[in-house]
């Protein structure tokens, strides 16, 4: 039997519309299919208001990682590309000599303020000494790792002397890659730069943020009795979350006891240690470890953002805000630290830092005298 097209049209229609009333039938029936005390929790539920309302709880963080969603970059942690002449210099200085900076291996934002220099301040390098490949491999850290990486380049004590009598600098930082494959773990080589460096300028303050040497405190005293001002070791992170960040010859209680033997070794040696926040620890266990490092008679702590290196490397668990670095700033002066620098861009060797240690190194001086 044919149609014609108005007839087919108008039987189309009737079985829309069929289908249409079908679906609200169902939709009323499942809503009047409530229970009572389900009715009731709809009553109660929230408003409007509750949606439109500006009073946000005030440790609420939106750069705070969720589950299969992208956790974005917040802007206070966005820097300027390194430019100007002086990092320029620095950066020739030292690849004419063969050195290697942390600024570079470990991917530090704040390379372009601290070689750059900014505001009459002095610009600032961390040497990193032993080479650029590490015996360990941290999740944290974009450093290279090699089980046995080449020798230590004998030269480069002088050479690092040198460069540094170039740059006319104030203070210095020297840090180094771990070498659990040499004997001291590189104790010898870092008392050896440290003490040229005294030979060609008396008078500059170096700071020494060394490796944990398994534990061996005979070599951390080798360090202390160089003649080094400032002696730094880095617990890192939280004692619960240290297997998940550091490699497993890395411990708590042995960086602790590190921080302990240097200050035993010369009760005037001003010691520093430096917690990495946003990799997924509680506000009572940042407490805690700073709590144990005063215990430990620890004089300085810098508390920064962890900033993922690589795709290959641990997440950023959270972005800490501004504010609650400032808060943890507060926490370490309540604490009795001589001085915390806390910010989402502070490093352990981060120049902000260097001028108070200097007063404080001087003070101690002068008190001896």
């Amino acid at each position: 039997m044919a149609f014609s097209r108005m007839q087919r049209c108008i039987i189309l229609m009737s079985k829309q519309n069929k289908s249409i009333a079908k679906h609200l039938r169902c939709k009323r029936r499942t809503l009047g299919s409530l229970s009572e005390e389900q009715k009731e929790n709809l009553a109660k539920g929230p408003s409007l208001a509750d949606f439109i309302s500006e009073d946000v709880p005030t440790d609420f963080n939106p750069y705070k990682r969720i589950k299969g969603k992208r956790l974005r970059l917040p802007p206070w942690l966005k820097t300027e590309i390194p430019i100007g002449k002086n990092y320029y210099r620095l950066k020739e200085s030292l690849r004419g000599l063969n050195l290697s900076t942390v600024c570079e291996e470990a991917k530090c934002p704040n390379i372009g303020e601290c070689w750059g220099g900014s505001d009459g301040q002095t610009a600032t390098a961390t040497i990193m000494l032993l080479g650029d490949q590490c015996t360990r491999g941290c999740r944290f850290c974009s450093v290279k790792t090699n089980k046995k990486p080449p020798p230590p380049d004998p030269m480069e004590p002088e050479n690092t002397a040198t460069a540094i009598s170039k740059w006319e600098l104030g203070y210095v930082v020297l840090t180094s890659v771990d070498r659990d494959d040499l004997p001291d773990g590189g104790a010898s080589h870092f008392a050896e730069t440290v003490i040229k460096i005294k030979e060609k300028n008396p008078s500059l303050l170096v700071e020494c943020l060394t490796p944990d040497f398994r534990g061996n405190l005979d070599h951390v005293k080798i360090i202390v009795d160089s003649g080094l001002d400032v002696y730094a070791h880095n617990v890192e992170t939280v004692d619960r979350l240290q297997l998940l960040l550091r490699d497993p010859r890395a411990g708590y209680k042995q960086s602790l006891n590190v921080l302990r033997r240097a200050k035993n070794a010369r009760a005037d040696m001003v010691t520093k240690s430096s917690i990495m926040l946003g990799v997924g620890e509680t506000d009572d266990e940042i407490l805690q470890t700073m709590k144990d490092l005063r215990e430990a008679d620890v004089d300085c702590l810098t508390l920064g953002q962890y900033m993922q290196p690589t795709r290959l490397h641990l997440k950023v668990f959270e972005y800490i805000t501004p504010q609650k670095f400032e808060y943890w700033e507060k926490v370490g002066k309540d604490l009795g630290f001589a001085y915390t620098a806390s910010g989402p861009l502070v490093r352990s060797s981060y120049k902000a830092g260097e001028f108070y240690l200097t007063n404080l190194v001087n003070k101690r001086k002068s008190s001896e005298k």
